[in-house]
């Protein structure tokens, strides 16, 4: 059934909004509603926050969630900061591959509100004002243009719930295609495989070529891709050619039938991969 992933600013009012969602379903449409939360898989926000692999490990244990909650009789709430745009992309790839609709929700609120929601939360429930600064400088905002962005719904704080309108774009909309996530002609497809190598090795060694002359904190241009790798750090080639390998992997599992896509896609796993 429908995925619905929240997304916004630490303290924006996500559970709000996702249990305000789980009421609506299961009252007005009778249906049965599953919350995947940071709570519901333990996480301690400020500890895993602070910590680049707890963090990767949380999403892991995020989408794993997901994956075995996916089915053809739940409504499936992803309850977490969900900032990078790469994991809504990864996100949208599970709904995708079990061909049902997906929408985000974006609980907009300023930062200073936020800040200030932070504070009034139990102690033990806060994030300190170091990691809630990181969290929001790093947010990524979701853009409808992108396909994993969208359908996309930006709640302010004071806005009702579009329940009805949230119902009708993943319960009236035609789930994808098989041939978008499951089809096999893509990988039995010699230009694919080649354009999937070439594409992901131009990019690393151009990534490799600028940080000759790039320091930390340099965004730096690659080839085809739109989007940029912001350098936190000097990236070894090891590395590159394990998250490459990893990639390679990844979209030979969920092939797209637009090679074009591919530079910003690898862009952007690359961007998650360096948090």
């Amino acid at each position: 059934m429908p995925l619905i992933i929240l997304c916004g600013y630490p303290s924006s009012g996500k559970t709000k909004r996702s249990e305000a969602c789980k009421v609506y379903f299961e009252e007005k449409h009778c249906k049965r509603v599953t919350i995947i939360s940071d709570n519901s898989i333990g996480v301690k926000r400020d500890q895993v926050y602070s910590d680049s692999k707890e963090e990767k490990d949380t999403r892991g244990s995020l989408k794993s969630g997901v994956q075995r909650a996916i089915s053809k009789d739940d409504v499936v709430i992803v309850d977490s900061l969900n900032y990078i745009k790469g994991f809504r992309y990864e996100l949208f790839c599970v709904a995708k591959s079990s061909q049902t609709p997906h929408c985000i929700i974006h609980c907009e609120v300023n930062a200073q509100k936020a800040k200030e929601w932070n504070a009034l939360r139990p102690e033990n429930e806060q994030y300190s004002n170091e990691i809630f600064d990181a969290l929001v400088m790093r947010f990524e905002t979701p853009d409808s243009r992108n396909r994993w962005d969208s359908p996309l719904f930006t709640i302010l704080p004071d806005d009702d719930l579009p329940g009805q309108q949230i119902y009708d774009a993943v319960f009236l909309r035609k789930a994808p295609p098989p041939n978008m996530s499951t089809v096999s002609q893509p990988l039995s497809s010699t230009s694919f495989l080649h354009e999937l190598d070439k594409i992901t090795q131009d990019i690393v060694m151009a990534l490799l070529n600028a940080q000759k002359t790039s320091f930390p904190g340099d965004e730096i241009s690659l080839p085809k891709a739109a989007d940029k790798i912001k350098l936190l750090r000097h990236v070894t080639a090891s590395e590159l050619r394990r998250w490459r390998q990893q990639f390679i992997s990844y979209t030979k599992q969920h092939p797209v039938e637009d090679t074009g896509v591919i530079p910003n896609m690898f862009v952007q796993y690359l961007n998650n991969s360096l948090v």
